[in-house]
């Protein structure tokens, strides 16, 4: 018996060194060549922050040049509409026929794109990419399409990452870590949200965890705000005013809001995918002149829209600031949810660079304002322990931001770093908690899957 105990005592002992041998291999491993790949990282992140801010220079030039345009335009004829709606179209149409002629994987956000080639369905994008993305953005944007600026940034981020491991003699491994790590940066930039940026690499583009992943995620993240903030300046991007901590018996209203986010976000996705299949149908030829037209065809609605109402077209950053600083009647930011719910998936239908997070946050700030005023209105007794509708406004950008991306973290950290609400953080996560409930009851998938499962199947 006890040559027995003996034995399996030490079988056990070198079950158990096998396994401390294994671990410090794996430790090991992922040591080597740490410290390259962090340089690597900061110098990804130093030149996507570069871009990526003056990227956003541009946008905010062409945006006052088209309000400036559109303010002319009523200043002279009546026919003055027709410019407007020309220049429109033709910005739109430029937009498109650079991306279909050069570039077509910088069509859309780009983030679908990063992730399969962070998977391996795909190859990365060749730096011809970076140019049309830049100028497509610019011209798309500018024009008034409902776009984010985060979508170009963190395509450009992933290329100009990839770009740099393939200088720097990275392995494959390593160039697709540094590859999602811009893209994160990208985010970073786009936003003024390093954490946010980093986060959003381990979340949604990588879903894991791991050392190296983490190390160049932070670096290149760090490295972009950085530089951004250099640039930029150091505000976040949202000036909403100091909100009092809600307290727990406000739980039911917040799951009240998240439940009606996760309803919307669940039709928002919906209308992307259709509005995709519907101007698929109308040019079922992908032909560049035909991908040119639909884009000026809906870049000319678009211009319809500035001439009538200017402060509704674009990526949406007046609007949301408006509704976070509580100006606007309940039914006036109502219609303009109702314009920009259909406006967003229209512009991402035409084809161009642009992404869903700046109208998506529009949006959900837009239903925070609209639920907060009729609570404040009917239930009066709750204003002491809610603050005002800002509160609601930060909390609905954080929830439809989930139910649409499904990346619940980086949603709250986002919103969290963009509008400085740190005190909000328990509604967010009430909110941001069901509103993914109800899609996923739904059986909806997280937009990027759909969108990337379209995309592959349109390859077959």
């Amino acid at each position: 018996m006890l040559r027995f105990m003996a034995r399996a005592g030490f079988g056990a002992s070198s079950a158990m060194n096998d396994n401390e041998v294994t671990q410090a291999a794996t430790q090991d491993n992922e040591r080597a060549g740490i410290v390259p790949l962090a340089l690597a990282s900061v110098i990804v992140g130093a030149v996507t922050g570069a871009i990526g801010v003056t990227f956003r220079f541009a946008l905010e030039r062409a945006e006052a040049m088209r309000f400036a345009f559109v303010a002319w335009a009523h200043a002279g004829h009546a026919l003055s509409i027709v410019l407007v709606v020309l220049a429109a179209a033709a910005a739109t149409g430029l937009a498109a026929w650079l991306v279909a002629r050069f570039a077509p994987m910088a069509s859309g956000s780009g983030i679908p794109h990063v992730e399969a080639v962070l998977h391996g369905r795909l190859p990365p994008a060749p730096l011809v990419l970076i140019p049309i993305k830049f100028a497509g953005g610019v011209f798309a944007i500018g024009a008034g399409l409902a776009l984010g600026r985060e979508g170009p940034t963190v395509q450009m981020g992933a290329s100009i990452a990839h770009a740099i491991g393939r200088f720097f003699r990275r392995n494959a491994i390593d160039c697709r870590v540094l590859l999602a790590a811009g893209a994160g940066a990208g985010l970073a930039t786009a936003f003024n949200a390093p954490i946010a940026g980093a986060v959003f690499v381990l979340e949604e583009l990588m879903r894991r965890f791991d050392m190296r992943t983490t190390v160049a995620a932070l670096g290149a993240s760090a490295s972009a705000i950085a530089m951004a903030r250099l640039l930029h300046g150091d505000l976040p991007d949202f000036h909403v005013p100091a909100q009092p901590f809600p307290g727990f018996a406000m739980s039911g209203v917040h799951i009240a809001l998240g439940l009606l986010l996760g309803l919307i976000g669940a039709a928002y996705s919906r209308a992307i995918l259709w509005t995709l299949d519907i101007t698929d149908r109308l040019a079922r030829r992908t032909s560049v002149a035909r991908v040119t037209a639909r884009a000026s065809l809906i870049g000319a609605l678009v211009g319809l829209l500035a001439w009538f109402a200017p402060d509704l077209a674009g990526g949406g950053d007046v609007l949301t600031e408006q509704v976070l600083l509580g100006r606007g009647a309940m039914a006036g930011v109502s219609a303009m949810f109702a314009v920009r719910f259909v406006l967003g998936p229209l512009s991402y239908a035409a084809g161009t660079p642009g992404g869903l997070f700046a109208p998506l946050l529009a949006l959900g700030a837009q239903t925070g304002f609209v639920f907060g005023r009729v609570c404040l209105d009917w239930f009066p007794g709750i204003a002491p322990a809610t603050g005002d509708t800002a509160t609601f406004a930060v909390v609905g950008m954080a929830a439809l931001f989930v139910a649409v991306v499904r990346a619940p973290v980086t949603g709250i950290v986002l919103v969290t770093e963009m509008t400085a609400s740190f005190t909000l953080l328990l509604p967010m996560l009430t909110a941001c908690f069901t509103a993914m409930i109800v899609p996923m009851l739904l059986r909806i998938p997280p937009i990027y899957d759909s969108l990337g499962a379209r995309a592959a199947a349109a390859k077959r």
